[in-house]
Order: structure tokens, then sequence, then C-alpha cells
């Protein structure tokens, strides 16, 4: 049965698995100060309550030729249902999106792309952000990954 609360011993695991998810159960007890049994048990049971959702593999983007990443707030003309629909699907849709945040209204947007260049980006705003029906406004901030 999922454990719906956590205790500073979970806290502890949680904070280590986020340094280091592939470290070994034997290792991680070791570094909390559990034997190796219950430490598991612990770890599959936060796992079980969705505490922890899930393992991800974390890469160094230069060496997969993403060297920048660029903030983009959209602004939508139109609050249209269909129009919105159609927003949402076109940029969750684009391979390079890698976070989309919207206000509650559903006309603002802040999204997250990571390109190889600057070049790649005005492509990608040219052949497909402005080319999106409803979008108003685009602003962009830019971050080195290097």
């Amino acid at each position: 049965m999922p454990r719906a609360t956590i205790d500073e011993i979970d806290l502890r695991i949680l904070r280590r698995l986020q340094e280091e998810a592939r470290i070994s159960n034997v290792d991680l007890a070791d570094e909390i100060g559990l034997s190796p049994a219950p430490c598991l048990r612990r770890v599959r049971q936060l796992e079980q309550a969705g505490i922890i959702r899930k393992y991800v593999t974390l890469l160094e983007p230069s060496a997969v030729n993403l060297g920048v990443t660029v903030f983009i707030q959209i602004s939508l003309d139109l609050q249209l249902e269909g129009r919105l629909e159609i927003f949402e699907h076109a940029i969750m849709q684009a391979t390079r999106s890698s976070r989309v945040l919207s206000d509650d209204r559903r006309r603002h947007y802040l999204v997250r792309v990571v390109v190889p260049d600057v070049p790649a980006y005005e492509r990608f705003l040219r052949d497909f952000l402005t080319r999106i029906e409803s979008v108003a406004g685009i602003k962009s901030s830019f971050a080195s990954n290097r």
C-alpha cells in the first residue's frame, strides 16, 4: 500500500537519488544509515506512491549539438477554443519544445526550446512558430548551454 506521508529518512533518500539516480541500493542504504532491505522497501514505496515518478538521464547539451536554450513568451490573439487547441497541439508536436507553460486563461504561454545555435532558432521561428494560427506576439530570451 503506498504511503501518503514522507519522513526525514525518505527526504534523505530522495535528495540522494536526485543527485545520482543510478546509485546502488547498497550504497544508498549505507549513506542513509539503513540496511539494504528497508532502504529498498522505502524506495519502492516512494515509487508506488508516485513521489518518485520516473528516472531520467540528463545529457550534456553541447555533446548532442544543443548549445542554446530559448525561452519564448507567446501571446495568442483570440481565446477561441478551436484556435487554442490548434496552437497547443502544434507546439506540443514541435520536437524542439521541451517545456510549455500557460497562464490560467490560456492566452499567454512560456515555451522552452533547445536548439544547436541561433540560426537554428531563427529557422524554427520562421518556418514553424510564426505559421501557427492565432500567434499574435513572440518575445525570445536566450541562454547558452555551454
